[in-house]
């Protein structure tokens, strides 16, 4: 006999699952994140929030670091954040990682490095039009977040904000890398994507973490000034992973 109130296991079972699933996609959507964070963006308790971290954490789905420090450090103990491990990532990443990481080792053993990187150039150039016309119908303030935008509906879960500290510029976050496993084997795609940023942009731009390279988040400083003509720009990491964050082509 089934009381009010009551539901079947399955379809409490069913529920858990799905609950889970919203809190480990809110992880993808905006980065490594505090209990208190996802409580207020998927509407629970943080207790609740707790109770499904420790099931994504023994499902290898979630992993508990400490949080990085933006500038000065405050006093106290830095907060725990809650990241997607790459078993996490994989849920939701359809690409054939395999067969691209095979196809672009061919590449450069049959015709060398330097045709790995025009392939790189050659994938970006092939979406320029597109996002081109979103950067240049934006106002000049605003095209940092344009391009996060179309990044987003691209899947890259992209967004901008502030540079923090003294920084005059802003820091373009992808928290999603749809060939972040490939990118790790050849860092030509992550220099070819900087170019481009740096191309629609107008201005120098630094890449700062990359998903490839271990980090929470891919973050490319976006600097503030007027625009000029496009550079090529510098991959960089060890300088400035304590900049942009180490924990997100």
């Amino acid at each position: 006999m089934k009381y009010v109130g009551e539901a079947p296991q399955e379809e409490l079972a069913t529920g858990e699952r799905s609950t889970r699933n919203r809190v480990a996609r809110s992880i993808l959507d905006h980065g490594p994140s505090t209990a208190a964070d996802l409580a207020k963006r998927v509407g629970l308790t943080q207790a609740a929030v707790r109770r499904h971290l420790d099931t994504l954490m023994s499902d290898d789905v979630v992993e508990a670091r400490e949080q990085r420090v933006y500038g000065a450090r405050t006093r106290g103990r830095p907060a725990k954040v809650f990241a997607l491990t790459d078993c996490g990532r994989d849920a939701f990443d359809q690409s054939y990682d395999k067969l691209a990481a095979d196809a672009l080792r061919w590449i450069a053993e049959s015709a060398g490095d330097e045709a790995l990187v025009a392939f790189a150039r050659a994938r970006m150039a092939a979406q320029s039009e597109k996002y081109r016309a979103v950067i240049e119908s934006a106002d000049p303030e605003a095209r940092t977040e344009a391009l996060a935008k179309a990044l987003s509906a691209d899947g890259y879960a992209a967004t901008a904000r502030s540079a923090p500290g003294s920084q005059r510029g802003e820091q373009l976050c992808q928290h999603h890398c749809p060939v972040a496993h490939v990118a790790e084997q050849f860092p030509q795609l992550c220099e070819a994507e900087t170019e481009f940023f740096s191309s629609l942009l107008g201005t120098h731009v630094q890449r700062l973490a990359t998903l490839a390279h271990g980090d929470g988040v891919c973050t490319t400083f976006v600097p503030r000034s007027s625009p000029t003509a496009p550079q090529v720009s510098q991959t960089t990491h060890s300088a400035s992973a304590s900049t942009a964050g180490r924990n997100p082509a």
